[in-house]
C-alpha cells in the first residue's frame, strides 16, 4: 500500500516525507502513537529500539534512490521521560537516550542510503531541543511542531483567549522563542515545522478567527524562513483541508460513535470545547483525589487533564472500539467499498476558507 501511495504521488508531482508516526513500544504517551496504555516502553527496552532501527534499515533499502521521497522523518513526537504516562506539565527530557537513538538510527540509514534527508523531531511532542547534540551528520533537518492557541480558541482572534492576548506579535514572539527555532538558528540548519494547524469544530461563528490566526502563523513562518507542512489534509470535520460531506455514508454509519465521542470527551486534548457533563464528573473525581492526597505538588489543572486522558481517551475510547467495528457489521464487500468512497476526493468537500489562506502563503 505504501508503494501504491508513492506511485500516486509520483503521478501527481508530490514529494513524500516518510513519517514513522507509531514506533514499536510507543515513543510517546498519547493516542496518536497508537498507545492506549499511556506507557512508553520504547525508551527503556532495547528490543523495541532494535526493531525501530531495523524498520528504518528496511525502508532505506527499499527506497534508496527513490526521487519521490524527500526524506525520512524517523520518529513522530518523542516523549523520552514519561514511562508510566504524564501526571503533570513538569517535564524533564532524557537527552542521553534520545541523542543516542538518533545517532544510531541515522548511522544505520546512512550505511544504506547516503542521500535522502533525515528529519529529527524535538523531545516532548517536538517542542524541546535544548539538550540536543549539535548536528552530527550531513543532510539533517530538525523538525518542530508549532500548534498555536490562537488557532484553537475558544475566543476571538486577535483577542483574549484563555486569559492572554493573542495576535500577530504574540504568535511571532512564541515562534522566535521556541526551542526548535532557537536550535535551528544557533546551528544554521533548516527548520521544518512538520505539524501545525487550526481547529474548526468549535463555535461556528469563530471559524473566521481560527483562519485569521492561521494566516498570521503562516506569514510568520515565511518571514523567518521556516519550512512547513500543515496538519491535516483530510479528516472528519476538525482540521482538514478536505472533508467528507456531513451526510456521507461513512459519517452516517458512525454517527452514533461521533456523538458518543463528543459526549464522553474521548478526545481529551480538545480543550477549546466546553466540558461535557461526563468530563465535569471526571474533574470532580480528580479534585477528590487531590483533596484526599493532601499533596501540594499535585497541580489541579494537570491532575484533571491527565485523569481525563486515562479515563476517557484510554479506557472509554477502548471500550468503544467494538462498537465502532459493529457499525459495519453485515455489510457486503460492495457496500463497504461504497461507504469508504466517502473519503474519495470527488466525494469530499474542500474547506474553501482554509485553502484560500494556504494559497496566499505558498511560494
Amino acid at each position: 500500500r505504501l508503494d501504491q501511495a508513492l506511485s500516486w504521488c509520483e503521478k501527481h508531482g508530490l514529494y513524500v516525507i516518510l513519517d514513522m508516526h507509531a514506533v514499536p513500544g510507543w515513543q510517546n504517551t498519547d493516542w496518536h502513537s497508537d498507545n492506549s496504555t499511556r506507557h512508553t516502553l520504547f525508551w527503556q527496552q532495547v528490543h523495541f529500539q532494535d526493531r525501530f532501527v531495523a524498520l528504518w534499515e528496511e525502508f532505506a533499502r527499499r527506497y534508496k534512490g527513490r526521487a519521490v521521497i524527500a526524506g525520512y522523518n524517523v520518529m513522530n513526537e518523542p516523549v523520552t521521560n514519561a514511562p508510566y504516562g504524564r501526571f503533570s506539565n513538569q517535564y524533564e527530557p532524557d537527552w542521553d537516550v534520545i541523542n543516542r537513538i538518533y545517532r544510531r538510527v541515522t548511522a544505520a540509514i546512512r550505511a544504506i542510503d547516503p542521500d535522502h534527508i533525515i528529519f529529527l523531531e524535538g523531545d516532548f511532542f517536538s517542542s524541546q531541543f535544548d539538550g540536543f547534540e549539535p548536528p552530527f551528520a550531513p543532510n539533517l533537518v530538525y523538525s518542530s511542531h508549532n500548534y498555536s492557541i490562537g488557532g484553537f480558541g475558544p475566543g476571538p482572534y486577535p483577542g483574549m483567549i484563555r486569559g492572554e492576548q493573542w495576535d500577530y506579535q504574540k504568535q511571532e514572539q512564541i515562534f522566535l522563542s521556541h526551542s526548535g527555532t532557537r536550535f535551528a538558528q544557533k546551528h544554521n540548519v533548516p527548520l521544518w515545522v512538520g505539524e501545525f494547524g487550526a481547529a474548526y469544530n468549535g463555535p461556528a461563528q469563530e471559524i473566521p478567527d481560527r483562519l485569521r490566526a492561521l494566516d498570521d502563523q503562516l506569514a510568520i513562518f515565511n518571514k523567518h524562513g521556516a519550512h512547513w507542512t500543515m496538519w491535516t489534509y483530510k479528516d472528519i470535520h476538525v482540521m482538514g483541508w478536505v472533508q467528507p460531506a456531513p451526510d456521507a455514508p461513512y459519517v452516517q454509519a458512525i454517527r452514533h460513535i461521533l456523538d458518543a465521542k463528543r459526549e464522553l470527551a474521548t478526545d481529551f486534548w480538545m480543550g477549546w470545547i466546553a466540558p461535557t457533563p461526563v468530563k465535569e464528573k471526571v474533574f470532580e473525581l480528580a479534585d477528590m483525589i487531590e483533596k484526599t492526597l493532601e499533596d501540594e505538588t499535585v497541580d489541579t489543572k494537570s491532575n484533571r487533564n491527565y485523569l481525563s486522558q486515562a479515563a476517557l481517551s484510554g479506557y472509554t475510547a477502548g471500550l468503544m472500539q467494538p462498537l465502532y467495528a459493529r457499525s459495519f457489521e453485515g455489510m457486503s464487500q460492495t457496500r463497504l467499498d461504497q461507504v469508504l468512497q466517502s473519503f474519495a476526493f470527488k466525494q469530499c468537500r474542500p474547506h474553501a476558507g482554509l485553502i484560500e489562506v494556504i494559497r496566499k502563503h505558498l511560494k
